[in-house]
């Protein structure tokens, strides 16, 4: 099975369930036990966590990290199509297309004995769980290295930032009413639309860097009113800021909470990843991706709008960056990757082992700083 036909066998199970992730969390460690490759399978936080480990306990160790959840799609999602160079369905390219890449890059890799390489699997990527993320867990339980490569959607460039997440849920009051009067109250829901354009035009959302021209905000949900014909007093709304590196998300959350009639209830933060573009890693992955795919200039210097678990292993001092193949439309109803760049993808990741026993001998490794 290559990695094509791998995807589209993963595209089927509905992982945006856990019965869908609990599936497909088998097939994943079956497929890999079958080729010989030994699988630690784990349930953390009620959702499966795979790791496996190939190479040996000498020289480079290199992690490859993953995930098998997706957001919730129509059920005709979770039936793989092709059209010329497109694999399309929910997961194919955020990031079962990566995923399946990493599987057979490990098979292919497992008779070499120079470089120690983790493949690790989690299934809450896409969660909205603050504390007990399955990628912490497979840090603490060691499965760490000189590098690592989160398989997110990167169109065959490396990420070597990603703006932080400040998810803020936000409670805004307002005066109750009868609806047939709403001029008697104050209308919660339509003033927590207002706080919401406030923070839009607050400072931080007009800055920019090197690599990033905004930070992002999204009105991801909204919730008010308990009844029709009354005028709404509160209404809660979640708001997505992906903020710059170097911006202090303290202080956006202090200017979010100075608001009027705006009260910050609940803070989900994760730091910005951030990986040096001259780092020796990101360099021989850089030339890995050259020798397989066309040549691209601005492939080492790529920054990421959304976040990933990379920021687990960033925390725990290991360098990490996204990379994943080419496609297009993640989360949305069109989502597609290209079955070439599954192949480019599956080759550059075995190329970049093959070249790290020339550039970093066991003594030779860069030191790394936690």
């Amino acid at each position: 099975m290559d990695e094509r036909a791998l995807t589209e066998r993963l595209i089927t199970y509905d992982t945006s369930t856990l019965e869908g992730m609990q599936a497909a969390a088998g097939f994943v460690k079956g497929w890999l036990e079958a080729r010989d490759v030994e699988v630690t399978g784990a349930t953390h936080n009620g959702r499966p966590v795979l790791a496996a480990t190939i190479g040996p306990r000498h020289g480079p160790t290199i992690v490859l990290h993953g995930h098998l959840d997706v957001v919730p799609a129509r059920p005709e999602q979770f039936e793989p199509r092709v059209e010329g160079d497109r694999l399309i369905g929910r997961g194919a390219y955020d990031m079962k297309g990566g995923l399946a890449a990493m599987m057979c890059a490990l098979h292919e890799l497992g008779e070499q004995d120079k470089v120690r390489v983790h493949f690790v699997c989690v299934a809450d990527e896409e969660s909205e769980e603050i504390l007990q993320r399955g990628s912490d867990y497979l840090v603490e339980q060691g499965y760490t290295g000189d590098f690592a490569i989160t398989g997110e959607p990167t169109n065959m460039h490396i990420g070597i930032q990603a703006k932080g997440v400040l998810a803020i849920r936000i409670q805004v009051t307002g005066t109750a009413a009868h609806g047939s009067t709403p001029w008697v109250g104050d209308n919660a829901v339509l003033k927590a639309v207002d706080v919401f354009r406030r923070i839009e035009s607050l400072p931080f959302a007009r800055e920019s860097s090197d690599l990033f021209d905004r930070p992002s905000i999204n009105l991801g949900r909204i919730s008010g009113g308990d009844a029709l014909n009354k005028v709404p007093d509160l209404c809660t709304i979640d708001v997505d800021i992906r903020y710059l590196p170097g911006q202090d998300p303290g202080g956006i959350t202090d200017a979010v909470e100075e608001l009027p009639d705006a009260h910050v209830a609940k803070v989900f933060h994760r730091q910005p990843a951030i990986v040096a573009r001259d780092d020796p890693y990101v360099q021989a992955l850089g030339a890995a991706i050259e020798a397989v795919a066309a040549p691209q200039s601005e492939r080492l210097g790529v920054g990421r709008d959304g976040a990933s678990d990379a920021i687990s292993f960033l925390e725990a001092g290991v360098p990490a960056v996204e990379c994943g193949p080419v496609g297009d439309g993640h989360h949305g109803p069109e989502e597609w990757v290209s079955i070439r760049s599954l192949g480019e993808y599956r080759r550059a990741l075995v190329e970049f082992v093959k070249l790290l026993p020339a550039r970093f001998g066991e003594d030779e490794r860069p030191l790394k700083i936690a």
